[in-house]
């Protein structure tokens, strides 16, 4: 159980981050320090701060619960991951570095009217809410019964921590704990598996059985988009989520424009892929050890998804179960940091189009709590919808990630579109995401075509029909029948 022990491990860890914004704060004194970390940031803590940005509690706990109960077949993410690294550094990198922008949709604004600049800003800003309260009532569903905690009480103890040291410190305090945390993250993983890998009987033993029970199998070819557990889905087509992750996310190209040139954001948006390699095989192998640590002895009444919190609590020695725990809490808390902070900067920037020299420190922290507000909203709406909510998560991701990505590709290759026909064509993206996939919320509501593309499809389909219908629209429509909109 959670003892004395593990509750001064957890404490000093959560101190460990609040001092960490307390020391942070002592260099801000811009407005670009605060948000950018003076343009001057070294890229390895950049790309370590990308992967923890990236990483969650769905990789700590979901990871680990996939191989448990069927195999390895979802690595082939990195697939994509590898293919948009390239892109993000051929056509995004240079290009945001360039622009001289501070904020990732005001390079909109150059290329089509301001109007552009505040809709993707509002998308980004509804998508990055409603990811910020799953990310904190996830993991909660977990640490409330391991600290005998309520779940509310669980979700605080996140947004609290993570509100206080980001409004402090700003974006270096945000890169830092980023970097203890992953390091406590990684950590804690590795030695969950030293652990069960001796109770198995060591690496050579957990390899055999894994390869003999099918859990190490990672490839499948087949080209059915339904499953989403294929090269062609998981691997090629998931490859464009990322790029609309990696290349318009405020909170990636917020880390790109901190490094000091091209070549030093290049080399954090690689090391952060790297790294996330090395992650998912560590939390991959988890799950199979996992599963044949407990081939006898585990109680029927649970889940999949519970196994490696049952372990946590059960297995480990006192101390361990509170380092593990830290580790739960070091992922959620570096995506709630990372996620508040970019909302600031997009409100500041791109939302109140705030003209450089006239940006408020104090009302940019000010926007971090109450986006940080926002965030434990929606973690407490999620608290009372659960099944709704993170069954349409994904719904959501494709919804706005994908528009936003076409936004993007037209400002860098056809930047002489209309607003209006550029809007015209990311409204039609959304809405074609209804033939594929349920309204959320609305159970009477039937996609005429659902079922024919898995989840990875839904970026790929939207940004797709956004840019088409919007060339289409601008070549179609008289230019001199709809004014520029500004």
């Amino acid at each position: 159980m959670f003892g004395v022990v593990d509750w001064i491990v957890l404490a000093a860890y959560l101190g460990l981050s609040i001092f960490i914004g307390l020391w942070a704060a002592r260099s801000n004194r811009s407005f670009k320090d605060y948000m950018l970390g003076g343009g001057s940031m070294p890229w390895i803590p950049i790309g370590i701060s990308l992967i923890a940005t990236s990483v969650s509690t769905t990789t700590f706990l979901g990871v680990p619960a996939e191989s448990f109960g069927t195999d390895m077949t979802l690595i082939m993410t990195n697939v994509g991951s590898f293919l948009s690294i390239l892109v993000i550094g051929w056509v995004f990198i240079p290009r945001l570095r360039k622009s001289g922008i501070q904020s990732a949709y005001e390079l909109l604004e150059k290329s089509f009217s301001r109007t552009i600049r505040r809709v993707a800003a509002v998308f980004y800003a509804m998508h990055l809410v409603l990811r910020t309260g799953i990310l904190l009532f996830a993991p909660s569903l977990v640490l409330a019964p391991i600290l005998q905690i309520p779940v509310w009480a669980a979700i605080l103890i996140s947004s609290v921590v993570a509100i206080l040291y980001t409004w402090h410190g700003g974006f270096k305090a945000v890169v830092w704990t980023d970097v203890m945390q992953f390091f406590v993250f990684f950590g804690g993983g590795v030695i969950a598996l030293l652990i069960l890998v001796h109770g198995i009987g060591g690496f050579g033993e957990l390899a055999s059985l894994a390869g003999e029970m099918g859990k190490s199998n990672w490839f499948n070819g087949s080209l059915d988009p339904s499953n989403a557990n294929t090269l062609l889905s998981a691997g090629i087509v998931y490859a464009v989520l990322e790029i609309a992750i990696r290349g318009c996310d405020q909170q990636f190209v917020q880390r790109y424009l901190s490094c000091k040139d091209v070549s030093a954001a290049n080399k954090s948006s690689i090391l952060s892929m790297v790294l996330g390699l090395v992650v998912s095989l560590l939390f991959y192998w988890i799950g199979a050890a996992l599963f044949f640590y407990y081939m006898g002895p585990f109680p029927e009444h649970l889940g999949i998804n519970d196994v490696f919190p049952y372990f946590i609590l059960h297995e480990l020695p006192a101390g361990l179960v509170g380092l593990l725990v830290a580790a739960i809490y070091a992922a959620a808390m570096s995506s709630i940091s990372s996620a508040v902070h970019a909302l600031s900067n997009t409100t500041e920037k791109d939302i109140l189009c705030k003209p450089a020299g006239s940006e408020s420190v104090f009302r940019a922290k000010l926007w971090i709590v109450l986006w940080g507000v926002c965030g434990t909203g929606a973690a407490f709406i999620a608290m009372s919808q659960a099944g709704s909510l993170l069954k349409n998560a994904l719904f959501f991701t494709g919804l706005f990630t994908g528009p936003l990505l076409a936004l993007f590709l037209l400002s860098f290759f056809v930047s002489y579109l209309r607003s209006f026909s550029v809007l015209t064509g990311v409204v039609c993206g959304m809405l074609s995401l209804l033939l594929f996939n349920g309204i959320p919320f609305i159970e009477g509501y039937k996609a005429p075509l659902a079922g024919v593309f898995s989840w990875p499809w839904n970026p790929l389909i939207s940004c797709t029909v956004s840019i088409w219908i919007a060339l289409c629209v601008d070549f179609i429509v008289p230019r001199k029948s709809v004014n520029r909109v500004v």
